[in-house]
């Protein structure tokens, strides 16, 4: 690998509309701080940039929601995700935002530059419009139904459901999130970078010259250059962003994702007057983390960008992950199925690494993973708590119990010994290997195997059995004990940053760099340490039960409020209500209709004769455990034949926010025939 003079890294600029969750924190914010703190430990030249990405739909959308202006919104929820990086110990070395004025400076500066040098195709093309509120609607205000999965939620540039990338036009029933109203197309007028201008220079760039990059990058980045590139618009129709700086361009704003990529460079202005040899030296590497829904604007979009400017350098490497999962589920911010940054760490104090630890030892590097409250306790307890904080409390307290808590000098040494002290420099190696490739799961493995190691070693040596007999070999075996616990404090320093500098106190290890990692005399013969203290605490079923249930009671409370907010019919007179004869009723016999997955035959007791309904309940269901269930039933719902069955009458029921049907059940005495009033 080329030699590099510096680094520059950056980490997916979060959207300030929401706060962090665990999600985020292991696709990106943990393997990027991880790496950082290795190079830094290194004593490399690098910078480590990120901040808030404070235009785009999802800003102003919750800005509509909570009836407050974007600029309130963007101010919250960048102040609140500053402050849960920074107790986290995200060690950002600037993290701004792009509502800064030297932002808007820079990517005006960067869409004048691509403009004046011809780089923009100008057209006008159709878009929808929303004709009650009389304005464009960029495509996260349009829902519809998915054409690929059917889901009836689908935005008009991605279905959460199945994935696929959509544009509005694409939409089955297409629906205004403003006012409701079904939008129409209009002309208006935009600007375009034309990616397929720069196919041939992105083809040879992704697909020779960085065939290093993970297999998920390289397959994707494959996928959409094999499809052909097309123009992309980097313009939009709204009033919350960096005015397009161009004359006519009135009430039309940069794309978010021309504008947020460039927010990596304004916050280096920010951070250094020499932020153009972190950006236009080819002797920096520049490294993106990145989740995997942002591949193609840092593989493709970006690089373009960078290569139509013309003096920036391109990314070395995107190391991006795959999706954390969440007890079992996909994580949502909409249906608030997540576990918060801020709410884990006030409901957790003092096990920021912890978090750090489990998220990176379950990192979804490869293929989407799965997070678990049960997971999470039994990695503190059995790896944390039982391995490394054993370990280290054994050694110290036998440290401070037969020699003072001075450390002992070595006598001879056995076999076992040998091997143990050969471990430290095999482990930095394999740690370094595994770092350098961006397999963080792996290194921080090697790393707790250390660790797993010196429990081994004193297990198997017994000091504390033997130290009466032969104090002389005890005094071996410490030694050899406090100097690995010295090598763990800086070989777990890139992952556990608040554990390894409280370790490093107890054991007054100062002056530490990362290539002192490896070494079997770091702590000196009679050298005092301090005071041992426990690394890590013991985590009860009770408080994992604690976490469980908030989720319940978040999905809950999700629900509700997805039935409150479905929004009213049209009234109706009193007189058309009165028309409605709705009884009790009771279910005599059910069975499914042959050839569909949903219809339900059933005859009813109306009390007042014997009737077949046809129902959608069948995926809902057993027909055996229908009979005998009372319902409320329309009586006079005019006949329809369903499937050659003639159904007559309609079974009420109600319908929760995941599509699951519950039959509105009228009283245990309540008998058939009485009216529903």
């Amino acid at each position: 690998m080329k030699e590099y003079k510096r680094y520059t890294l950056t980490a997916a600029l979060p959207y300030a509309n929401g706060p962090i969750h665990f999600g985020h924190l292991a696709g990106v914010y943990i393997p990027a701080d991880i790496f950082a703190r290795y190079l830094r430990g290194k004593s490399l030249d690098i910078i480590f940039v990120c901040g808030s990405d404070e235009h785009g739909v999802p800003i102003t959308i919750k800005a509509k929601n909570e009836g407050v202006s974007p600029q309130d919104v963007v101010d919250k929820y960048h102040s609140l995700n500053k402050e849960s990086f920074e107790r986290l110990g995200i060690s950002f070395d600037i993290y701004s935002r792009t509502t800064s004025p030297v932002h808007y400076e820079t990517a005006t500066e960067f869409f004048k530059t691509l403009y004046n040098k011809g780089e923009f195709i100008e057209k006008t093309t159709e878009q929808y419009y929303d004709p009650e509120a009389e304005q464009f609607l960029a495509d996260r205000y349009i829902t519809g139904t998915c054409p690929r999965c059917g889901n009836e939620n689908a935005y008009g540039d991605q279905c959460e459901n199945c994935g696929s990338s959509l544009n509005a036009t694409d939409l089955i029933n297409p629906q205004s999130m403003i006012s409701g109203a079904v939008p129409v197309l209009k002309e208006t007028n935009h600007w375009f970078l034309p990616l397929d201008k720069y196919e041939a220079f992105l083809k040879k760039w992704i697909l020779e010259d960085n065939k290093h990059w993970k297999p998920n990058v390289y397959g994707q980045c494959k996928s959409w250059l094999d499809g052909g590139l097309q123009p992309r618009a980097v313009s939009r129709d709204l009033d919350w962003g960096i005015p397009v700086p161009v004359k006519g361009a009135e009430g039309k704003v940069l794309y978010v994702w021309f504008d947020a990529p460039i927010g990596y460079i304004s916050a280096t202005r920010e951070l250094t007057p020499d932020w153009e040899k972190y950006w236009k030296s080819e002797d920096t590497r520049l490294i993106h983390f990145i989740g995997k829904d942002n591949i193609v604007f840092h593989c493709i979009v970006f690089p373009a960008m960078l290569n139509a400017e013309g003096s920036y350098i391109l990314p070395e490497n995107v190391p991006a992950n795959e999706f954390l999962n969440l007890e079992g589920d996909k994580l949502s911010t909409s249906r608030n199925w997540a576990v918060w940054l801020h709410e884990y760490l006030d409901e957790f104090p003092g096990k920021q690494d912890v978090l750090r630890y489990v998220l990176c030892a379950n990192a979804p590097e490869t293929k989407d993973n799965d997070f678990t409250w049960k997971d999470f306790q039994a990695r503190n307890n059995n790896e944390l708590l039982a391995i490394f904080g054993n370990f280290v409390n054994r050694t110290m307290v036998l440290t401070h119990k037969y020699f003072g808590g001075k450390v002992p000098a070595q006598a001879e040494l056995s076999d076992f010994d040998h091997e143990v002290l050969e471990q430290f420099e095999k482990s930095k190696q394999a740690i370094e290997k595994s770092l350098d490739t961006f397999r963080f799961r792996e290194a921080l493995k090697e790393a707790m195997d250390l660790a797993r190691l010196g429990n081994k070693y004193l297990a198997d040596t017994e000091p504390w059995k033997i130290f009466k007999t032969d104090p002389e070999r005890v005094r071996t075996i410490l030694n050899i004990s406090l100097q690995l616990t010295a090598n763990l404090s800086i070989l777990f320093d890139p992952f556990l940053p608040d554990t390894s500098s409280r370790l490093r106190k107890m054991i007054d290890l100062k002056n530490f760099s990362w290539a002192d990692g490896g070494r079997k005399d770091l702590l000196e013969v009679n050298h005092l340490l301090n005071q041992p203290e426990l690394l890590f605490e013991r985590i009860e079923d009770e408080v994992i039960e604690a976490q469980l249930q908030k989720l319940k009671n978040n999905k809950l409370d999700n629900e509700n409020k997805a039935l409150v907010s479905e929004p009213s019919k049209s009234a109706v007179s009193f007189d058309d209500f009165g028309k409605m004869d709705i009884r009790v009723a009771t279910i005599l016999s059910a069975e499914k209709v042959a050839k569909t997955k949903k219809l339900m035959k059933l005859l009813v007791d109306t009390g007042i004769d014997k009737r077949t309904v046809v129902s959608g309940i069948a995926e809902f269901f057993e027909p055996e455990n229908l009979v005998g269930q009372k319902v409320c039933i329309l009586l006079n719902l005019e006949p329809r034949e369903i499937k050659g069955i003639q159904s007559q009458g309609m079974i009420l029921l109600s319908e929760n926010a995941d599509g699951k049907l519950f039959f509105v059940e009228p009283r245990p005495e309540a008998v058939n025939g009485s009216m529903v009033k």
